[in-house]
């Protein structure tokens, strides 16, 4: 019994041995790597807007495009280097609300009460230092429906080199360790592809269009002194993914 227990343990080391020696030579090893670079956030966009309500379609448009033009104009006189963009003009109606119709009554078509037409600004600028006081002003007659901070096109060019390099000493070594944990010598691992496309990262982020904005509860009063509010622009991460093959000598 004894004998036989002692030839099943043998047998057992003997099968590891086996496993732990078995031949790498011309292995193909396929190694994705990983980098990262982080960077303070040099610009904001910023989008401001007018929205207007009137029973007259046509006085609810005039006080919208009047208060947009002032409000472009505010902008460019606070931050003179921001580059601006108008989109989003709207117009809808607004009708009265349902009410359950007495049986056998026949439903009239809807007649709109009012008219609801707004505008939207986009605001973009590397001049963080000013940004509250450009906001400030603004709001004096458009409102703040969002902000987006992030990095100037230039800024991300400068920082391409430095996450390609370390992608790239990420994956020397991830193949470093992975020679270890098969016993081979780093010096035995060729590197014969590198896929700097295999990530995904390269497709763009879809902006979604903004939606009309809620009627607001209290009408801001034209030239409305507006405190300056608090901004943190943080910062911003970009990584990179790539996918090496290597094979072992």
């Amino acid at each position: 019994m004894i004998k036989s227990v002692l030839l099943a343990a043998a047998a057992t080391v003997a099968l590891s041995a086996q496993a732990q020696t078995l031949p790498t030579t011309g292995t193909l090893v396929v190694v994705p790597a990983f980098g990262e670079v982080r960077h303070a956030n040099d610009q904001v966009v910023a989008t401001l807007a007018i929205e207007e309500q009137d029973k007259d379609k046509a006085a609810a448009a005039s006080r919208v495009n009047q208060k947009m033009n002032k409000g472009l104009a505010i902008v460019k006189q606070a931050d003179p280097s921001a580059v601006l963009k108008s989109y989003g003009y709207y117009t809808y109606p607004v009708y009265p609300e349902d009410r359950p119709l007495p049986a056998g009554a026949v439903a009239k078509p809807r007649v709109p009460t009012a008219w609801r037409v707004g505008q939207y600004l986009e605001v973009t600028t590397a001049n963080l230092a000013a940004l509250p006081k450009t906001v400030s002003a603004a709001q004096g007659v458009l409102t703040l429906n969002g902000l987006n901070f992030g990095l100037k096109p230039e800024t991300t060019r400068q920082l391409d080199d430095q996450r390609i390099a370390a992608t790239y000493k990420n994956l020397n070594e991830r193949i470093a360790s992975i020679a270890r944990a098969m016993g081979r010598n780093v010096s035995d691992a060729v590197l014969e592809t590198v896929d700097f496309e295999g990530s995904g990262n390269y497709v763009g982020e879809n902006r979604a269009a903004a939606a009309p904005m809620m009627m607001r509860s209290a009408k801001m009063t034209e030239d409305s002194q507006v405190a300056e509010p608090s901004f943190e622009p943080g910062e911003t991460t970009l990584d990179m993914r790539l996918v090496g093959k290597v094979k072992f000598k």
